[in-house]
């Protein structure tokens, strides 16, 4: 998550902090939208570990109406 709040960091031209507030925004507002699933595979990813990348990237498109 880090790497994410350090990104919107330098592209939204705002503080750690305030960059910090905006990730934790949109992460809850995605978990709260996101089948349970989907959203523990993001939790997971955020923390590093890749190893159901796969499968999400197939839910998610699933979800915004792409086939598998």
């Amino acid at each position: 998550m880090d790497e994410l709040v350090k990104l919107v960091t330098k592209k939204a031209g705002i503080s750690e902090d305030q960059a910090k507030k905006a990730v934790d925004a949109v992460l809850g507002f995605l978990r709260g939208k996101l089948p349970k699933p989907v959203a523990a595979q993001i939790d997971a990813l955020l923390k590093g570990d890749t190893s159901g990348l796969k499968g999400t990237a197939g839910k998610v498109g699933g979800l915004l109406g792409k086939k598998k």
